[in-house]
């Protein structure tokens, strides 16, 4: 049986709200989009349109897997940050809007018109690394991670925004093996206390990639290792910026301290949480 557009998606949003799904509005729109292969625009200007049963039966498909909390960046492939339209897979962290506030960071820290060159450590995607050279089009870049199969994500949409060129993509273990000499060095490391993982929400818990989520039994096992090397890769004045978690920023400013480097007021996000340590070597 034929069923309307607006109806199928009202279907959905319950559904997606009985489930406990936490933007179920937003989700059933992008769920309805893929799965009967309509836009945006056709759900505000015709939602009366009949579909077929192959595209209410694409859209359930699509529903049942959100319904069992698969993130609906996985499910449709995509995920929208800064101004990248992003491909994500199980092999990624998803982008998260507060992760913006790293390339805001960048932002201020190298110059618009000038040569530099920027090191992502634990790149994943790509999200970060691409967003900053896509607004410094004198940028080059170089992603670390440890897997890759991430690797091929962010070799993929470095593609896909013509930016292969000025990306430079290698497995490794944070900074070791890369030589010094980097004008600012950026990272989002996994900084989630092990114990806690399993109390996450099961979108992150059950699906994304523990790889880039268990920082330790503190959760900052990986700002150690990054920050004590960040004097040596970086050039005298060059900056850094982390993104932490809920009250790591003043132990990561004092791991900071310790290895002589300099830190600035943390940048807080909306909801006022300090969420990026951002910093310099002496010049």
């Amino acid at each position: 049986m034929s069923v309307a557009l607006v109806t199928l998606w009202t279907d959905v949003k319950k559904r997606l709200e009985a489930a406990g799904v936490e933007m179920p509005v937003f989700d059933a729109r992008l769920l309805v989009e893929v799965g009967a292969n309509v836009s945006r625009m056709d759900i505000v200007t015709d939602p009366r349109r009949m579909l077929t049963d192959d595209q209410v039966a694409a859209v359930d498909a699509l529903t049942r897997r959100r319904e069992a909390r698969e993130p609906v960046a996985h499910i449709v492939g995509r995920r929208h940050f800064w101004t990248l339209d992003l491909a994500v897979t199980r092999d990624v962290l998803i982008p998260r809007p507060e992760t913006e506030l790293l390339v805001e960071s960048a932002m201020h820290a190298l110059p618009v018109d000038e040569p530099s060159r920027v090191l992502d450590l634990g790149v994943g995607s790509g999200a970060i690394l691409l967003a900053v050279l896509t607004e410094r089009r004198h940028a080059i870049g170089v992603g670390i991670d440890a897997s890759g199969d991430a690797l091929a994500i962010a070799q993929l949409n470095a593609d896909a925004l013509k930016l292969s060129d000025r990306v430079d993509l290698r497995v490794g273990n944070w900074g070791g093996g890369v030589d010094g000499g980097f004008d600012l060095v950026v990272s989002n490391p996994p900084y989630i206390a092990s114990k806690d993982i399993a109390t996450l929400q099961p979108e992150v818990a059950q699906f994304e990639p523990r790889l880039a989520l268990d920082g330790g039994a503190d959760g900052l096992d990986a700002y150690r290792i990054i920050v004590a090397d960040l004097p040596r890769l970086l050039t005298p004045g060059g900056a850094f910026a982390l993104e932490v978690g809920l009250g790591q920023a003043d132990a990561v400013r004092a791991l900071a301290d310790a290895a002589g480097l300099s830190t600035g007021e943390p940048k807080r996000d909306l909801a006022g949480i300090p969420r990026v340590v951002n910093g310099r070597r002496a010049a």
